[in-house]
């Protein structure tokens, strides 16, 4: 009896190896930095006390509550020593119409160094007009709807709205002051700023006053020493 082998299975073909697949990490989502109320990304670092800023151009053009076409740079050459803009949210509200009649009260102490005062918001002529005559503002309001000047000095908030604040510039285009507050906090830094504005001319008044006196005593001395050599020499002294 024949026994029949069984053939071998053929060896099972090698299957692929498998390709490792990497994964990569998902990239984190950032949010944009958040806008800083009363920051203005145009202007940075320009708007430090102590530094100085272009004016022809800065801000655009703004109107007056009477309608007049005006710009940060008129304003400056129409100054005696430089301007002052109080920024405030919003005409005859009640915080609003605060800071403006504290400016309104202590305006000629403010003024007494040459600098010009002007109100800021984004209010319309026709509410700044109606506000100016009811508190009885002895200053001009300006009228910035679109918000460029009130950007430039850093006060407008999201929502093209306006952050209470004050701006303070010379005729060099030095800034002065540049900082958000409070009705009383805006007038009291103009007030520090006019006081140290003060002592620059006083210390300059008493300098030249001295330098005065210097002269006269030198030349006091100047004619005794003339008269002396005269007499000693016999020559008659002027005026004698």
């Amino acid at each position: 009896m024949v026994e029949l082998r069984k053939r071998p299975a053929p060896p099972a073909a090698p299957q692929p190896a498998k390709k490792k697949t990497t994964t990569q990490p998902k990239a984190k989502k950032t949010s944009p930095p958040a806008k800083m109320e009363g920051s203005s990304a145009a202007n940075g670092d320009a708007l430090k006390v102590g530094s100085t800023i272009t004016l022809e151009g800065f801000g655009g053009d703004v109107q007056t509550h009477d309608e007049k076409e005006v710009n940060l740079a008129k304003l400056v050459a129409d100054s005696k020593a430089g301007v002052v803009l109080f920024t405030y949210p919003k005409a005859s509200t009640p915080g609003c119409t605060t800071q403006a009649g504290l400016f309104r009260d202590a305006y000629e102490p403010l003024t007494a160094t040459g600098l010009s005062i002007y109100g800021l918001s984004n209010d319309s002529p026709k509410a700044n007009t109606t506000f100016k005559t009811k508190q009885e503002l002895p200053y001009p309001l300006l009228c910035d709807p679109k918000a460029t000047l009130i950007e430039a000095i850093g006060m407008k908030k999201e929502g093209n709205k306006t952050t209470r604040g004050i701006f303070v510039v010379d005729k060099s285009g030095k800034v002065l002051a540049a900082e958000p507050g409070g009705p009383a906090a805006t007038v009291d830094a103009v007030k520090a700023v006019v006081a140290k504005m003060g002592g620059d001319s006083d210390a300059k008044g008493i300098a030249k006053a001295e330098n005065k006196l210097i002269a006269d005593v030198a030349g006091e001395v100047a004619d005794t020493a003339e008269a002396m050599d005269r007499s000693k020499t016999g020559t008659p002294v002027a005026g004698a």
